[in-house]
């Protein structure tokens, strides 16, 4: 019979939690924008969203068995003081990300570096392994010309200020795609075995002869891997897809329907957008316009994703066999 330490583990490997601390100056957009990522909240629908008091607690389900155990911290300075006295060890121990986020056009800019510096004591004292993200947000109201200077420059004293730490910055706006390239950059470092992911996305492109191959998680739709092939123009074209798909999605579901799968395609290239996994989405960019998906769609069988970051209750009996998508990419018999 199994151990208690063997049940243990297994538990653990069901159900992989990562916490991640989302702190910032209250009326910074926290709360807006994890509303926005995990809560399927549209940006003008975030005006209705109150206050957050003290730690608000979620536990947001990621590729079927990592938890994200999310803590929005309430930003009034009332928190913010108890955060790094009474509360100290209990905010701050097993972090494995900080999100700080930064209102752009804050009148207390050096109020708001003094509480981050004391975020980062913290975090050297309890959680010193811990990822470090800024987030300075609100771009959207600075003119479109000064973004450029006004986020290098914060980004400049953010770097300095964290040292010894390191830390990752990113402008974002709850009215653009700049939101999910911020997340879907964290969020990919919370993924156990990513490299083995993108090694069997990049095997599953160069079968199916793909321009480029986009794995999408399926509630959020970030971006969590992706293989090209082929140059593309558009840098940013990942986040991009996340909010049109995102944004769709919500349509959809605003109308009783359900978002499944999407076809786009011109005179260069098609493009195919589908259910790969019980939690995943797939994208795939072909050259060949005339080409058409495989007549059983894009299911994926288990052995292409890494086991510890997806759940066994993914196996299906409709998954169609990677046989099957090579057939239908190589046959032309197989095209209409």
């Amino acid at each position: 019979m199994p151990n208690a330490s063997m049940k243990k583990k297994v538990r653990c490997v069901r159900n992989m939690k990562k916490k991640v601390l989302l702190m910032g100056k209250s009326g910074s957009g926290k709360t807006s924008m994890r509303s926005i990522i995990f809560a399927n909240y549209i940006a003008r629908d975030t005006r209705r969203l109150g206050t957050t008091i003290d730690v608000e607690h979620s536990h947001v389900r990621f590729l079927g068995n990592l938890v994200l155990n999310l803590w929005d911290c309430g930003g009034q300075d009332t928190f913010m003081e108890n955060y790094f006295t009474s509360q100290r060890d209990n905010i701050f121990r097993n972090v494995e990300v900080l999100i700080y986020v930064f209102d752009v056009e804050s009148r207390e800019l050096e109020k708001d570096m003094h509480y981050y510096q004391s975020c980062l004591e913290a975090i050297l004292q309890n959680s010193p392994e811990a990822k470090i993200f800024c987030l300075v947000h609100k771009m959207d109201l600075v003119q479109e010309d000064q973004r450029d200077l006004i986020f290098k420059e914060r980004e400049e004293d953010l770097r300095r200020l964290s040292r010894p730490l390191e830390c990752s910055c990113f402008r974002t706006s709850i009215w653009d795609e700049t939101l999910y390239k911020a997340w879907s950059s964290i969020v990919y470092q919370l993924i156990p075995n990513v490299q083995q992911l993108e090694m069997n996305l990049r095997n599953f492109a160069e079968i199916i002869e793909a321009d480029e191959v986009l794995l999408f998680e399926r509630a959020t739709f970030l971006v969590i891997s992706h293989y090209q092939c082929k140059e593309q123009r558009d840098a940013h074209r990942f986040e991009k897809i996340s909010n049109i798909i995102k944004q769709f999605k919500l349509s959809c579901s605003k109308l009783a329907a359900s978002f499944q799968s999407m076809e786009v395609r011109n005179s260069n290239f098609a493009a195919f957008i589908d259910i790969f996994t019980s939690n995943t989405y797939v994208m795939v960019v072909m050259s060949d316009p005339s080409i058409r998906p495989p007549a059983q769609g894009w299911y994926c069988p288990i052995e292409l994703c890494p086991p510890t970051s997806i759940s066994n209750q993914e196996k299906a009996p409709s998954a169609c066999p990677l046989a099957n998508l090579v057939e239908a990419f190589s046959k032309p018999s197989n095209i209409n």
